[in-house]
């Protein structure tokens, strides 16, 4: 995770909040995975190549 996702978790989980703190945990994992998603995608069609982690 960046230091910018961490800092928008803290700020979401720390701050007064309208969502759950399981709401959050999802968004994020949700986010993360899309992102990568998005960043493969954009490998795979402009490069030809693949990430691997």
């Amino acid at each position: 995770m960046t230091l910018g996702a961490i800092r928008r978790l803290f700020n979401r989980i720390t701050r007064p909040i309208r969502h759950s703190t399981d709401h959050i945990l999802h968004w994020s994992a949700w986010r993360r995975t899309s992102q990568h998603r998005a960043r493969a995608s954009h490998y795979r069609r402009h490069h030809n190549l693949s990430l691997q982690y």
